[in-house]
């Protein structure tokens, strides 16, 4: 790959692309670089480096809405917000730990163009929905070399939503997102989980969907097996060598405390119980969203599946991928979502695991080596209708596939 491309504002980044489109020359799009081992690996002939488009252009905490450029570092970004005691509440996940080995990483390396484009949400997804939920607009330019923008800086502006939906998750290779406007909201001021101790998948998958139907407002539900418990950071939880199914609580004290004794009573029944205050429940919350039980040394060659599934075949699937490929997996989104380590494979057993999905679902690698990821699919293989609407989509947006070729799917 030659040298970078390095564009300092929009324009430029348009006649970057329009250069690229007349040369026919493809384009690795970079932030921060964070995000390189995640997806397919990219076959370009140039990389643009947008980590000069960056900075706070807009921040109203009374209108809880903040503009930024697209490579804006994720921290700058919380840095400001907790100045008054704002957040993104769709908890960005940070896979640094997970994808790069930067052990003890509490903040991102990187950038929220590349936390929206790759649609990363965390544990409150549940409650709050995903990141692509939260984005209120955007300005890009196409892989054809044009301008366009998409929303607006309020809430009640919902003209172009679609179009955000459709940027986040696309991995940079629709268009190069420049600008974002994006909702916050208020830090929560007390946070409480309760644990329920000893479950076993089914029961916990019972204790998970009873708090999500109750009226207490749950913020994120999990469950973690006995055997990677150890692993956790939090004594109450690690100490406990059993399995642990946490379940979120949080905003004013008063509402938190009423709910948290409702919902102790509603899952009694389930087993003893235990409960975590504002900082061990942060501390959880963090290594459940950004998986950093399987983080550690000894897991630093296992392959890792983000799998989503409907709750109530979560724990069938669950059984049936640990015993058929002697996998780890623990769960999140109230059984929604299941990450599955295994032993390396030359094809990350992408058969078994999708085989696995026969009662609905998709399957996304989210690590393994190149030389893996340049081989199977990383991103589940769509029906042949939607696999032909999706190459549609991206050739009226990129037609001459300049931006992250092979990224999401081979030769495109």
């Amino acid at each position: 790959m030659s040298e970078a491309i390095k564009p300092e504002n929009e324009e430029q980044l348009r006649e970057a692309i329009q250069w690229a489109v007349a040369e026919e020359a493809s384009l690795a799009v970079i932030g921060r670089d964070s995000k390189r081992a995640l997806g397919r690996p990219v076959t370009a002939k140039h990389q643009l480096n947008m980590s000069a488009i960056a900075g706070i252009t807009v921040y109203q905490p009374e209108e809880l809405v903040m503009t930024v450029k697209a490579a804006t570092p994720l921290s700058d970004i919380e840095a400001a917000l907790a100045e008054h005691d704002q957040e993104l509440a769709f908890e960005p996940v940070n896979y640094d730990g997970l994808l790069n080995g930067v052990a003890g990483a509490n903040q991102s390396s990187g950038t929220i163009g590349g936390v929206i484009a790759c649609n990363l949400s965390g544990s409150r997804r549940v409650k709050v929905g995903a990141a692509r939920d939260h984005l209120l607009g955007f300005h890009a330019v196409s892989g054809r070399g044009d301008l366009f923008k998409s929303g607006g800086q309020v809430v009640k502006n919902v003209t172009g939503f679609d179009l955000s939906k459709l940027m986040a998750g696309s991995f940079g290779t629709l268009g190069v997102m420049t600008e974002v406007s994006i909702k916050v909201l208020p830090l929560p001021e007390k946070i409480r989980t309760i644990l329920i101790l000893g479950a076993d998948d089914e029961k916990a998958m019972q204790v998970m969907t009873a708090a999500l139907h109750s009226p207490y407002e749950v913020s994120g539900a999990a469950h973690v097996p006995a055997a990677i418990t150890p692993r956790s950071a939090v004594s109450n939880i690690a100490d406990s060598r059993q399995a642990v199914t946490a379940i979120r609580v949080e905003g004013v004290a008063p509402s938190v405390e009423s709910r948290c004794e409702s919902l102790k009573k509603l899952l009694q029944p389930f087993g003893a119980i235990e409960e975590l205050h504002t900082a061990n429940s942060k501390t959880y919350w963090r290594e459940t969203g950004n998986v950093l039980f399987f983080a550690g040394s000894a897991d630093r060659n296992k392959q890792i599946w983000k799998i989503s599934v409907p709750p109530a075949s979560a724990a069938g699937i669950a059984t049936q991928l640990r015993q058929g490929l002697s996998g780890e997996v623990y769960y999140d989104w109230g059984g929604g979502l299941l990450w599955l380590a295994i032993s390396p494979e030359t094809d990350a057993a992408q058969d078994e695991v999708r085989a696995a999905l026969i009662s609905g679902g998709h399957a996304t690698l989210i690590r393994a080596d190149e030389a893996v990821r340049k081989q199977v699919e990383v991103f589940q293989p769509q029906p042949a209708p939607l696999a032909a609407l999706s190459a549609r989509v991206k050739d009226a947006f990129d037609p001459k596939q300049i931006l992250n070729p092979g990224r999401m799917v081979a030769g495109v």
